[in-house]
């Protein structure tokens, strides 16, 4: 039997073939990264590997770095190891990466979604032996509406606010579900305005030739009265802040795939709670893995435990493995307990197994 091409150690996911970690959390020689999420892509390491889509943000957040790019279905070759990047559907630049030796082949996602959010490269299943993926939201409970219907509702609320004189504040993370919301706003009803957190990204992605709806960052210059007006996009960071406070009266709506847990929304205490992710939900996982048509699938992180569980049931040959991913972009502050509360009340008591 084969030695495994990839295996999971304390530093990342090795290709020890190839000399590489892809993801990793502690510095290394050589780092194949999916993207720019915190969580997924460190400072420290001697050199990096990423979609060119990811370059710009990537030098923002991690600085000089030495960093080279690849567009997706080129191919790199390190120590014999085939190296090639595939849509992965969940930021802009994210990639699945597709690792090839002796006809082994093995896909690691990354994080993933498979509806086209009309910003990201779309989901491309990608054929393989083995599958690392994650599983954020491998719950039932986790199904997300249409995104045409979903913006419909964001549309209406910041128009209904507007015509009552009340400011809007919409917060999403600020690589992913900002350009989202971004490129999916109706920009009849108003302008739109950024907290700088935001603004710094949109103007990265733009250095890298990402072409982005018009957008005025929010300074000390900035007319309250013109701003409140418009549509306010704000990081996770901003909430309960003066900076924020300042735009009252306002109504504030918080974008998550966690709003789907009716909790969530109260403890943020959010006037409106959106459930938009830049995750796959239940049937997007469970296609996307199916699609794959893969021997063996290895889940990362999110509801591992239970998802491995299921789909070994249904006939797949799924493991379970540690990582440190999913620090960072759906960071909900969800007590454990209430979220197994909340998941088994909103299940109407489904039997996953």
């Amino acid at each position: 039997m084969a030695k495994p091409l990839l295996e999971f150690t304390d530093r990342g996911i090795y290709c020890e073939q190839g000399r590489f970690y892809i993801d990793p959390w502690k510095p290394v020689d050589d780092a194949v990264i999916t993207h720019a999420h915190a969580d997924h892509a460190y400072f420290g390491h001697k050199n990096y590997l990423a979609h060119h889509l990811s370059r710009e943000v990537m030098l923002y957040r991690l600085g000089d770095i030495n960093l080279q790019t690849i567009g997706y279905g080129e191919t790199v070759v390190k120590n014999g190891v085939q190296i090639s990047l595939y849509p992965a559907g969940h930021v802009i630049g994210s990639a699945q990466i597709r690792i090839e030796y002796k006809g082994q082949v093995w896909v690691v996602s990354g994080d993933y979604k498979t509806e086209d959010d009309g910003i990201s490269t779309p989901f491309e299943p990608v054929k393989c032996h083995h599958f690392i993926s994650e599983c954020t939201f491998g719950m039932p409970v986790y199904t997300w509406k249409p995104q045409v219907q979903l913006f419909n509702d964001i549309n209406n609320w910041w128009r209904v606010n507007r015509e009552n004189g009340i400011a809007t504040i919409i917060v999403g993370y600020s690589l992913g579900k900002a350009q989202r919301i971004l490129q999916n706003l109706d920009l009849d009803i108003g302008k739109v305005y950024t907290h700088g957190v935001i603004e710094n990204t949109n103007e990265a992605l733009r250095r890298n030739g990402v072409l982005l709806n018009p957008t005025e960052r929010i300074t000390q210059a900035s007319v309250k009265e013109e701003v409140r007006k418009g549509i306010i996009l704000a990081p996770p960071s901003a909430v309960g802040t003066p900076w924020m406070r300042k735009f009252g009266p306002y109504s504030f709506g918080y974008c998550s795939g966690w709003m789907a847990l009716r909790g969530a929304k109260r403890r943020r205490a959010a006037d409106r709670g959106f459930i938009m992710s830049d995750h796959a939900d239940w049937d997007g996982l469970v296609s996307a893995i199916d699609a794959t048509g893969c021997e063996c699938v290895y889940l990362t992180h999110g509801y591992t435990a239970s998802f491995t569980r299921y789909l070994n049931e249904i006939g797949f040959n799924a493991r379970e493995v540690h990582t440190l991913y999913g620090g960072e972009e759906e960071d909900a502050t969800i007590t454990e307990k209430e979220e197994k509360e909340e998941t088994a009340e909103l299940t109407d008591r489904k039997e996953m197994v």
